[in-house]
């Protein structure tokens, strides 16, 4: 007989952790640091078990409004990726325990929570309260960079979420008040206002995936982040994104497509790009795209391979920002140009992000060869001869930028003449923990198997596949020194990349200046008019000047009532 508790909200114990943060000093700061991302991982772990009952379960619901929000939605799917997350956060912790800002602590483990609240959440409006906070949480993480360029970048960060938060919640409220229904499933497509508002519901979350040409956000911001923050950056808010369009959106076939767009296009930036953390933030929409490509294309098997991948890919891409960290941590530079040679000095770093690199390229043996698989193959079954190339394509691309570009160039190539140290031993340790499940996922990935939301008929280690993917990697290594040789190669060097955001960029330049100009000037002589018509009425009597504010007030709030009916009898005329 199973010993029956309460269920603990995961979320709740990191974002209740984090503001206790500022109660510690020193040593027991640290000691402090670790218990809340270790206990919400103990927290999920204690779900398999069914100590808090069998999965599926729902927990945690409040009375709101006449609904029943519920904070705690448990089923496979959620499950599969909350244990990600309480994962990743712990390795993630422990190398950043020599971080001294309290209110970074604070702002990545509210991030993280947020981000749990998101996969719990059994309905749309917790859904989007902690979607909210995340955006807010991870501009916040960003900030922290503490840079100008880390501050324009944040500010930019969170007007793209602002805008896709708006989307949402617009998508939101037609949806609730089309179906009478807020629970978080299945999207319906029927016609009318339940189209539109799926539609804006789907858009409000391909902004937070980084679906092209919505993306420029990520390689904008992330590079400009600590480099703990950037850790941080890489694992939630995309990955949040991808489960909740699992859960509302699987079988939707223009995703499908997106996700194959995605493959293809990050990877000519990241060729260019002379910056390691912009090189792996083009990567990671590169792997995204893998994700929703299975989630488009709605079978057991790709369904499988996307929430698979998108668990490994936490794990090897947090391992790839932190190795690439370590370098930034030491050197002060993560500009390929400046870097070479330092695995004389950092051999361990060096071991780290050769094991990462494996694992995006789906090396055998390594966590990304028994999940990406599963999509690839998805698209074989399923006669989508376009994706399956396209897929290919983009493994050969992710192998060229991520897999060797990255290590080959900091570590290797050319030798800088840095002779540089490993990190502290909390950040190896960190980066340690990660390359073990990096490799243990890949020999063994049948626990992985069993959590995923379909039985899982798969077998990655076939000679048929093994051989066809040593076959493509050992193609795009060789297509890579060829090219390197032969000069073709671009060059590394300083590289202006014009992205989606040059239109919004040059928009915004000339928005500020209209703010700056003709809209303060017209401001200032509004404002002189209106004090000198006061002036004149003081001298009428003091009682007038009194009612002409009263009178604006009224007016205003006359205005304001007159555009909530407009509105309102538009939509009751549009969806009658």
């Amino acid at each position: 007989m199973k010993l029956m508790i309460g269920w603990l909200h995961p979320g709740f114990i990191l974002i209740i952790g984090a503001l206790l943060i500022p109660l510690f000093k020193g040593k027991w700061k640290q000691a402090y640091l670790i218990i809340p991302p270790l206990a919400a991982l103990i927290d999920v772990i204690l779900m398999y078990t069914g100590v808090f009952g069998e999965i599926p379960f729902s927990s945690w619901h409040l009375p709101f409004l006449g609904y029943d929000l519920v904070f705690g939605r448990v089923d496979k799917l959620s499950f599969l990726f909350a244990l990600a997350f309480s994962l990743a956060s712990v390795p993630v912790m422990i190398y950043s325990l020599h971080v001294k800002s309290s209110s970074e602590h604070m702002c990545q483990l509210v991030y993280a929570g947020s981000a749990l609240g998101v996969v719990f959440a059994g309905d749309l409006i917790t859904l989007y309260f902690f979607w909210e906070i995340m955006s807010v949480a991870s501009m916040l993480v960003i900030w922290h960079g503490a840079t100008e360029n880390a501050h324009s970048a944040g500010f930019r960060y969170i007007m793209w979420h602002i805008a896709g938060g708006i989307i949402l919640l617009a998508g939101i409220v037609i949806y609730i008040a089309s179906t009478g229904s807020i629970t978080f499933d299945a999207i319906g497509w029927n016609s009318g206002s339940t189209y539109l508002a799926a539609m804006l519901i789907f858009l409000g979350f391909i902004i937070n995936a980084g679906v092209p040409p919505l993306h420029a956000w990520l390689p904008d911001a992330y590079p400009e982040s600590t480099v703990t923050g950037s850790v941080y950056l890489s694992i939630f808010t995309t990955k949040s994104a991808v489960y909740v369009l699992a859960r509302g959106f699987t079988g939707f076939g223009p995703l499908m497509w997106l996700g194959a767009i995605m493959v293809i296009y990050p990877i000519f930036y990241a060729v260019l790009e002379n910056n390691l953390r912009r090189v792996l933030s083009y990567s990671l929409i590169n792997q995204v795209g893998f994700m929703l490509c299975g989630i488009g294309m709605g079978t057991a098997l790709s369904l499988n391979g996307a929430t698979s991948h998108a668990f490994a890919h936490i794990i090897y891409k947090s391992l790839l920002f932190m190795s690439v960290g370590s370098v930034l941590f030491r050197t002060g530079t993560a500009k390929i140009t400046d870097l070479g040679g330092l695995y004389k000095t950092m051999p361990l770093t060096t071991i780290f992000c050769l094991v990462g690199a494996a694992s995006i390229s789906a090396f055998p043996l390594f966590s990304g060869f028994v999940t990406k698989a599963m999509v690839v193959q998805a698209s074989a079954f399923g006669g989508l001869a376009i994706v399956y190339v396209l897929l290919q394509l983009a493994s050969a691309g992710v192998f060229e930028h991520a897999g060797i570009k990255v290590p080959f160039f900091t570590f290797f190539g050319q030798d800088s003449g840095l002779r540089v140290k490993d990190p502290p031993l909390n950040m190896l340790f960190g980066m340690g923990i990660m390359a073990f499940l990096c490799i243990f996922i890949g020999l063994y990935p049948y626990p992985l198997y069993q959590l995923l939301p379909y039985p899982v008929d798969f077998d990655a280690y076939t000679a048929p596949h093994v051989i066809e993917s040593l076959q493509l990697l050992l193609f795009a290594s060789f297509a890579f020194f060829l090219l390197i040789t032969s000069g073709i190669y671009p060059p590394e060097g300083r590289t202006i990349s014009l992205d989606t955001d040059w239109p919004l960029r040059l928009a915004g330049g000339k928005f500020i200046w209209f703010v700056k100009g003709p809209l303060t000037s017209f401001s200032n002589w509004m404002d002189g008019n209106v004090k000198r018509i006061a002036a004149d009425f003081s001298l009428l009597g003091g009682e007038k000047e009194e009612r002409v504010f009263i009178g604006v007030s009224v007016m205003l709030a006359l205005l304001f009532l007159a555009f909530y009916l407009i509105v309102e009898l538009l939509y009751q005329w549009i969806f009658s």
